[in-house]
């Protein structure tokens, strides 16, 4: 019992702050109506990792890991500096292109590279059950960084992801965009690393769709997106380790079903 506690306290660990960052993010992404876009991000990523596995650089190398960083602020720089207020495009339909674009090259990279198969399906699925205390460290500092980010400019961030808060001052607008998006990428594609792209998308977004359904207020609706977040990844966790299934499938099939039961259980309540 006591090694089983030990062994489950670093995923349950890595769990909790993946669930308390993405769920803080997710409701900004809701409120700005860019579904997809971490899903993007991190096939972004993930085609910048299989460039430094091409020429030569180990696995979670730095040089791996600073050519993902560098490709993903790259297309996030660019998608937030060329965000227009009145599209001719929706940004949903630039994101899916993003995401099909980076799939694609990284599948056409995995036929060149040993192994490339299994490091695409392993960067989708993830394996947090088996994360080490030195990644999860790593992560907990970045995340504070970021968090200290968004304490700051963090009223900021808030009004323009409710109300697209729009400015005389355009310059100023998107510098504060840019620096939104730019963090949020961080956040993904260390998230990624810890816990592969379903995971970190689910997430994201579903704890936050959740909370949705039955709160309205900004504060009430990150609070219970942590709540959701941390005992879906919890109970995922402790399923994929009691039945020795994928842990990254049992926590996404968790919080998606319960996305769907909270859905119906709001609208019997709307119709009594």
């Amino acid at each position: 019992m006591k090694e089983n506690i030990l062994f489950l306290a670093t995923p349950f660990t890595a769990g909790i702050i993946l669930a308390g960052m993405l769920g803080y993010f997710g409701t900004h992404i809701l409120s700005r109506g860019i579904i997809f876009i971490d899903i993007a991000i991190a096939q972004i990523a993930a085609l910048g990792t299989m460039i430094g596995l091409l020429l030569g650089f180990p696995e979670e190398s730095f040089q791996v890991q600073l050519i993902s960083y560098v490709f993903t602020l790259l297309i996030i720089a660019g998608f937030a500096l060329t965000k227009s207020r009145n599209p001719v495009i929706p940004q949903e339909a630039i994101i899916g292109i993003i995401y099909c674009l980076g799939l694609a090259l990284a599948l056409l990279l995995a036929e060149k590279i040993p192994g490339g198969s299994n490091y695409i399906t392993k960067t989708i699925t993830g394996n947090i059950l088996w994360v080490t205390w030195d990644k999860v460290l790593k992560c907990l500092l970045l995340f504070a960084a970021v968090g200290m980010i968004h304490l700051i400019f963090g009223k900021i961030f808030k009004n323009i992801s409710k109300n697209n808060q729009q400015s005389n001052n355009l310059f100023r607008e998107k510098a504060y965009d840019l620096l939104f998006y730019l963090t949020f990428g961080i956040v993904i594609v260390k998230s990624v690393l810890v816990g592969g792209i379903f995971l970190v998308f689910i997430l994201l977004i579903a704890p936050s769709a959740a909370a949705t359904l039955f709160v309205s207020n900004w504060r009430g609706r990150i609070i219970w997106s942590w709540v959701i977040g941390i005992m879906g990844s919890m109970a995922g966790i402790m399923l994929s380790y009691s039945f020795d299934i994928s842990n990254g499938p049992a926590i996404v099939c968790l919080l998606g079903l319960l996305v769907f039961v909270l859905a119906f259980i709001r609208l019997t309540i709307s119709n009594s």
